[in-house]
């Protein structure tokens, strides 16, 4: 079985700075390649920052826009996961994530769980993205993307593990205090990324951004965890490249020890689901 040599870049980008992002993306890009990296992630939205009101009339970039072509370009021998703000039809704009190998862009993930909680507003800038895929890879990996609270809705990594996935990307854009209320930030992503490995066998890539800008503070904490939700690496508070190198049959294995995704039974679940809807229509005032 083959392995897979897995890379994130945990920068601290420049606010709506394109031209800076960009040329932090290219350096990466070129580090991780000469270390042997076969796959590289950067955070949510690493192209603009992380902006709780962004320009999007000037910061959107349409799928063949220059600036994802250059990245395209950048990536030879190496596939790259990067963030922006993507511009839609009809004055919409979409939190995408682009999967970026040998000069094409491979694919693009919307970003589905839009928040509006705490300092969050998302669901007031962005569009809601539609539709959840798995990406072949070198080797025969299958990557599927989730970008930050995705993660959070617990239906998302169920359907990416019931997609075949192998290999879950989870770019991220969280702060301490975004939450409010007292919720812990890197506690939470600490036991959700544990739990979604392990439970589906799947080898996660969780890319934070890191840095203060203006009222967040990005505390970093990029991981790469293993099948059985072990990691491999930690970054730390600031701008760091960490690697590891993932198996193809340790993954396997995982998935054959607990076979959460085989056993799930969706047809169930949908059952269950309809009833709930028909019971609460038929209950509501």
């Amino acid at each position: 079985m083959s392995s897979l040599k897995v890379a994130i870049a945990q920068i601290r980008c420049e606010p709506a700075e394109l031209s800076a992002n960009l040329a932090m993306h290219l350096d990466a890009i070129a580090r991780a390649r000469g270390q042997g990296a076969e796959l590289l992630l950067f955070p949510e939205l690493s192209l603009t920052d992380y902006l709780v009101a962004p320009d999007c009339g000037a910061l959107a970039l349409r799928p063949d826009a220059d600036p994802l072509a250059r990245l395209a370009e950048a990536a030879d021998g190496i596939t790259v996961s990067a963030g922006f703000i993507e511009r839609g039809e009809e004055g919409r704009f979409f939190n995408s994530q682009g999967l970026f190998r040998d000069g094409r862009l491979l694919a693009i993930h919307r970003k589905l769980n839009l928040p509006g909680y705490g300092a969050l507003r998302e669901d007031r800038v962005y569009a809601r993205g539609s539709g959840l895929a798995s990406v072949e890879l070198a080797a025969g990996w299958h990557a599927a993307t989730l970008v930050c609270a995705d993660a959070w809705n617990p239906a998302l990594p169920w359907i990416a593990a019931l997609g075949c996935a192998s290999l879950l990307l989870l770019p991220a854009a969280s702060a301490l205090g975004a939450v409010g209320n007292g919720f812990d930030n890197p506690r939470g992503w600490e036991i959700n990324l544990a739990h979604t490995a392990m439970i589906y066998g799947l080898p996660t890539l969780f890319a934070n951004h890191c840095g203060r800008r203006g009222g967040a503070a990005f505390w970093g904490g990029s991981r790469i965890l293993d099948a059985s939700g072990r990691e491999l690496a930690r970054a730390g508070e600031a701008p760091e490249l960490i690697m590891a190198e993932l198996s193809q049959a340790d993954g396997e294995a995982a998935r054959r020890r607990l076979p959460t995704a085989r056993d799930s039974d969706p047809a169930l679940v949908g059952g269950l689901l309809r009833n709930l809807i028909s019971n609460s229509e038929r209950f509501s005032p």
